[in-house]
């Protein structure tokens, strides 16, 4: 399978793209529904309302992930500089992340996906899994288990952060001035004891969120060591409530990122529509989630991909 198999060379051309200006919006956009959560609890605090920004949070913090990705692979923005200046200081650092470590590694997931030799594989390699191991995985996610396990490889500057591997370089005085930035903001709005939400959402829902995320792109795929995205690569469809939480930022057309990893996230849905519309997926229905409900399911080996690969 080739890309000009299905797209012109115009067509590659307009998906591929880059636009400083959608770049900087959608960045901006991120950091006002962060604005938002903290406003909302801030005026209505109760139990409900804390635990909405726990989850949100967490789903911001996945959102600031997808951009890190999109600036490592140096498709966030037109301007290189920017995807540099920007995508480290208001997107990897606040997650203790770095674009540029992430991006060299992550370009390597890409040029080996669908054979033995995928860095990533073992994030995913196992599935599926047992509805008990399962649980198991996300109680320690929603316990903080995962979470600490994690920050303990970022303070000891030996990598193992969410989006980076054990041994990558944490950005430790980085990620902690991006994290003081966000604290003293918080405190000239009179608010520091908000930052404690951030710092939760990032030990317990932000891990919760990345795992289900790992599991809904490559897991129990029907084929992991076929080099076609269509049979190593899922993409979800998602509902307006998940899009939230688990995919913002266009994360879910992961089967299009995979196809032309060159196209910005913002060039993903319109892409996918293109792909659907000339009969990309035709025989290969079965690597589209309808949902996370769906991914979990086929997690556990219970879903129409398993249903697919028996017939």
């Amino acid at each position: 399978m080739k890309v000009a198999d299905f797209l012109s060379r115009e067509e590659v051309q307009r998906f591929t793209e880059r636009s400083d200006l959608r770049a900087g919006a959608i960045v901006a956009w991120n950091w006002a529904l962060i604005a938002l959560i903290f406003v909302g609890v801030q005026l209505w605090t109760n139990p409900l309302t804390l635990l909405l920004a726990l989850i949100l949070l967490g789903g911001r913090q996945m959102g600031l992930a997808v951009l890190m990705h999109e600036a490592g692979h140096k498709t966030l923005f037109r301007s290189q500089r920017l995807n540099v200046i920007v995508g480290q200081w208001f997107c990897a650092y606040p997650i203790l992340s770095d674009s540029e470590v992430y991006g060299a590694s992550h370009r390597e997931h890409h040029r080996m996906a669908g054979t033995r030799d995928d860095p990533d594989l073992p994030n995913y390699q196992e599935y599926p899994v047992s509805r008990d191991r399962l649980a198991r995985k996300l109680r320690r996610d929603l316990t903080g288990q995962t979470g600490f396990k994690l920050l303990r490889g970022f303070i000891s500057g030996g990598g193992g952060s969410i989006m980076m591997r054990a041994g990558e370089k944490s950005p430790v005085l980085q990620g902690t001035v991006a994290n003081l930035g966000l604290f003293l903001a918080l405190t000239l709005a009179g608010a520091p004891e908000l930052f404690l939400l951030w710092i939760g959402a990032y030990l317990i829902t932000y891990p919760l969120i990345a795992r289900i995320r790992q599991i809904a792109e490559h897991a129990n795929v029907p084929d992991l060591f076929d080099v076609d995205p269509r049979l190593n690569t899922r993409t979800t469809i998602p509902r307006w409530y998940e899009r939230l939480v688990f995919c913002p930022n266009e994360v879910n057309f992961h089967v299009e990122h995979h196809f032309l990893a060159s196209v910005p996230c913002y060039r993903l849905g319109a892409l996918h529509r293109c792909l659907r519309d000339k009969g990309f997926y035709r025989g290969y229905e079965h690597t589209i989630a309808h949902g996370y409900r769906d991914v979990l399911k086929r997690a556990l080996g219970t879903g129409p991909a398993m249903e697919a690969s028996a017939g």
